[in-house]
């Protein structure tokens, strides 16, 4: 062997860094079933920052807390309106807003406990039973066994009811077990899905406990009150139920004044909420969102309180806005031409008995039947081609089809859509046609809506669909979501569209498109467009996301101050917000995955371990969360730890190829090679497109000793991203290791054509 070839620098080993193999990668959060604020954020690498961030003596105006007593003291409950507003109360007497939630009755509830009931689901039994004393249940225990669980509240009215039972440490969860009070039978909310104590979803685990998932839609003015150092809650409210103040506001002044003044004047006390207001009250509980703050009551703004759930990569949506997930009403109704009308949620139901205000097609015809402008003229004997009084001769049973929720919860959904068999074709999205005719398929529906609407089915609504279907697949590119933005008129899709360019947000185009979108007048697409841009916010849009810390809406605000997290005063007025928002989520593992996440990238990586840890604890199915303590244990130097994180979570989700590519990474800090090789390769057949993971098992194979296995893996790493110089480099390496210098001299000479100041591979070429 020559001197020479002896000088040579031998092929790269997979890529290793002292324990900080996960540091400059980063981690994609799936959280599923919850509703984790940045449920799509990531884990960045450390940042070189420091706790007097947090200690800055520069803060905002941020305005005192009121305590519980205060809130309260401007309520007046229910009862004070019925003197004054008979009419209107009696309507409310009954709807399901006031029977959201109530103590249980034996006048009402008894016949669904006596005589007890034995009750099958999956393979559970338990019983329900009202003798000698309250109602209760008798089901499996976290404790291991049989249990019987005393039932307090019924939470909902129709068409199922479900029962709340105090636990432990002021918790109450709700059951699983539902009753249909018009059937009268027992079931099991989930189905079939057989749900175990100890999993997350459970009845007696956090993914149903009343406290943080159901008590602030179905009470008023609720005060979670989680203590995150006992994890204890002490939750009140100001009224059980949804009351007349849940929608109106805190009425003790206006009750006072009326008292007083016993004239029939205009009240001073009164705040009068325009119609925006009002919808943002409604969304307020119909719709699937996170809380920021804990802490909204009506003439808030929606998106200082929440951050809304909308369509994205994920199958929450369908493409064309349709519900799939449970996703309530709000965010589809945003996206419907009846929003963008100017049409609001009272404008079709009656506030008070929530009912719609006219029967059938008379609720549509309101205003498609004079017409009034901009709704188009509807003619319902020949626009339906149905049978009047048959299915399908309803304006709903096409434009809002139903999804049954919990079993048995048929609710309507408020996008208005249209039926396009076509995209059924094309991307399996479902049309109301099919719903209804399931013995026929697509094919045969869209002969019939081409024949009946001819060209009009060709609308900017099946392109946008056709579009974001496109955007959700693995080869898409950012072109036809660019191509379509500048076409699109109604806000709530820009900020889907602009959400879904976030996979590309390293394009000059893309990017500039978000920077544009960040200065937006619509508060929804400056959401979105900030969180697209967080994953550069600290690579020279450091201005930008520091201009949005002074947003008028709070969700903007939190959401720059996320994107530059690292470094963010948490004294100062966005800061604060930020930190408020993942403390109000701390009681979920989704949250405590959040706070660990800010605490990590500032650096504080032993406080991140503990809510990372607590994550796992409270959700120990979830493959995310043991990902996530695995980057932290890493870098802390717990390599040990971090690899059996990472092989639980490649058990949990054996089918997420970067799981086992960060698992490769870490056995190789280990010195064990062929457990190295063996995730790499398993990462590469999950995911044949994974250029990285190619890369790195090229390195595996040429630390073993196997050339060729070496060169083939960094050859498909090539194909796959050929803007790579490390790849043909390290290709390079092993060919002139082999002797066959002329293909090494080439190699090299690409990775320099890629990377001409990359030393490494001018040093090598100059040996050959």
């Amino acid at each position: 062997m020559s001197k020479r070839t002896r000088q040579r620098k031998p092929a790269p080993s997979p890529k290793r860094g002292n324990g900080r193999w996960l540091l400059a990668l980063l981690v994609a959060l799936v959280i599923s079933g919850a509703l984790g604020f940045w449920i799509t954020k990531k884990i960045a690498s450390r940042r070189t920052s420091s706790r007097d961030a947090s200690k800055s003596t520069a803060s905002a105006d941020i305005p005192k807390k009121q305590s519980d007593a205060e809130i309260f003291s401007a309520y007046a409950g229910s009862q004070t309106c019925r003197e004054c507003h008979a009419p209107v109360f009696d309507l409310f007497t009954n709807s399901h807003h006031a029977l959201a939630e109530r103590p249980i009755d034996p006048k009402n509830d008894k016949r669904f406990f006596d005589p007890s009931h034995e009750i099958h689901h999956g393979t559970q039994t338990s019983f329900a039973s009202f003798t000698n004393g309250p109602a209760q249940l008798r089901a499996a225990s976290l404790e291991g066994g049989i249990k019987d669980f005393p039932l307090e509240r019924v939470i909902g009215v129709a068409p199922l009811r479900q029962f709340l039972a105090p636990t432990h440490d002021g918790r109450f969860q709700v059951t699983e077990l539902a009753v249909d009070p018009k059937r009268g039978d027992w079931f099991d909310m989930f189905g079939s899905e057989d749900r175990t104590p100890g999993e997350w979803g459970h009845w007696l685990g956090r993914g149903m406990n009343w406290n943080n998932m159901c008590a602030a839609c179905h009470n008023t003015r609720v005060r979670k009150n989680y203590q995150d150092s006992s994890d204890r809650y002490s939750t009140t409210m100001a009224e059980s139920t949804v009351s007349c103040e849940a929608c109106h506001g805190p009425m003790k002044s206006h009750v006072t004044w009326q008292k007083e003044k016993h004239v029939n004047t205009p009240d001073p006390t009164l705040a009068h909420f325009n119609r925006d207001q009002v919808l943002d009250t409604c969304g307020s509980c119909h719709s699937r969102r996170a809380e920021l703050t804990g802490n909204f009551q009506p003439g808030d703004k929606f998106f200082d309180h929440f951050a809304l759930t909308i369509p994205d990569e994920t199958d929450i949506y369908f493409a064309d806005g349709q519900v799939h997930d449970e996703d309530y009403e709000f965010a589809s109704f945003l996206g419907s031409k009846m929003h963008a009308a100017g049409v609001r949620c009272v404008d079709c139901h009656n506030p008070h008995s929530a009912k719609i205000k006219f029967p059938g097609n008379a609720i549509c015809l309101q205003c498609h039947g004079a017409p009034v402008p901009p709704a188009p003229k509807i003619d319902e004997q020949t626009h339906t081609f149905h049978t009047a009084g048959k299915p399908g001769s309803q304006c709903v049973d096409c434009h809002m089809p139903q999804t049954t929720y919990m079993q048995r919860h048929a609710r309507r959904d408020h996008g208005f859509t249209i039926p396009d068999p076509l995209l059924t074709k094309k991307f399996e999205i479902p049309n109301a046609c099919n719903r209804c005719h399931t013995d026929h398929d697509a094919d045969w529906a869209l002969g019939f809506v081409e024949k009946w609407y001819g060209t009009k089915m060709d609308r900017f609504t099946r392109t946008r669909a056709e579009v974001i279907a496109e955007a959700r697949t693995e080869n898409s590119t950012s072109a036809k979501l660019l191509g379509i933005l500048p076409q699109e008129t109604n806000s709530y899709w820009r900020a889907v569209e602009v959400g879904l360019l976030r996979r590309w947000v390293a394009e000059p185009r893309v990017r500039s498109t978000l920077l544009a979108s960040m200065e937006n007048t619509n508060s929804l697409v400056r959401v979105t467009a900030t969180r697209s841009l967080e994953p550069l916010a600290s690579q020279g849009l450091q201005t930008n996301f520091r201009k949005q810390l002074t947003d008028n809406v709070r969700g903007v605000r939190v959401e720059a101050a996320w994107g530059l997290s690292a470094n963010v005063d948490t004294n100062s007025l966005a800061g604060r917000e930020l930190l408020e928002s993942l403390e109000n989520n701390a009681d979920q593992p989704a949250g405590a995955l959040q706070l660990g996440t800010f605490y990590f990238g500032r650096g504080e990586n032993e406080r991140a371990l503990g809510y990372f840890e607590r994550a796992v604890k409270w959700d120990s199915n979830s493959a995310p969360f043991h990902h996530a303590l695995a980057v932290c244990l890493s870098v802390l130097g717990n390599s040990a730890r971090a690899i059996e994180e990472l092989k639980t979570a490649c058990r949990l989700a054996p089918n997420d190829a970067e799981y086992f590519y960060k698992l490769g990474l870490a056995l190789n800090e280990t010195g064990n090679l062929k457990e190295t090789v063996a995730a790499l390769k398993r990462a590469t057949e999950i995911d044949p497109q994974f250029a990285r993971a190619w890369y790195n098992l090229g390195l595996g194979y040429s630390a073993l000793q196997q050339p060729e296995l070496a060169l083939e893996s960094l050859r498909r790493a090539e194909s796959i991203d050929p803007n790579q110089a490390q790849y043909p480099y390290a290709r390079a390496t092993i060919l002139a290791r082999l002797g066959r210098n002329r293909e090494a001299r080439i190699a090299a000479e690409r990775a320099l054509e890629l990377q001409p100041s990359f030393s490494d591979a001018a040093n090598l070429l100059r040996t050959l």
